[in-house]
């Protein structure tokens, strides 16, 4: 994960934890070695996942953090976000703090 995205998931996930959204981090990226890689596929992991999944009462949702407007999703980030879509989950992409907390007040308003 690049600093920049780092950065802005350590203060997504306080302002969540701040405002009792129950959520979890998916540590999917990073460098490994290739014994660590092939045991962690071999227990399921997949890449594209999601960043962060949000549960929320009868809600799961989804999370992708790219930094502001230059990141890009990659093609397996779009494909995970396709099929977790045609499973009728929300996915979403946040670039910015203020996208979350735009997120935490339409939240309080439903």
């Amino acid at each position: 994960m690049k600093k920049e995205e780092h950065y802005l998931q350590v203060a997504i996930h306080r302002l969540l934890t701040l405002n009792n959204v129950f959520h979890f981090a998916v540590p999917n990226g990073g460098l490994r070695n290739i014994r660590v890689a092939s045991a962690l596929k071999a227990e399921g992991a997949l890449s594209g996942v999601s960043d962060l999944i949000l549960v929320l009462p009868n809600r799961i949702i989804f999370v992708e953090l790219k930094n502001g407007k230059k990141g890009v999703q990659s093609d397996s980030q779009k494909y995970f976000q396709s099929k977790v879509q045609e499973l009728g989950f929300e996915y979403i992409v946040w670039r910015s703090v203020d996208d979350c907390t735009e997120f935490l007040r339409e939240l309080v308003n439903k």
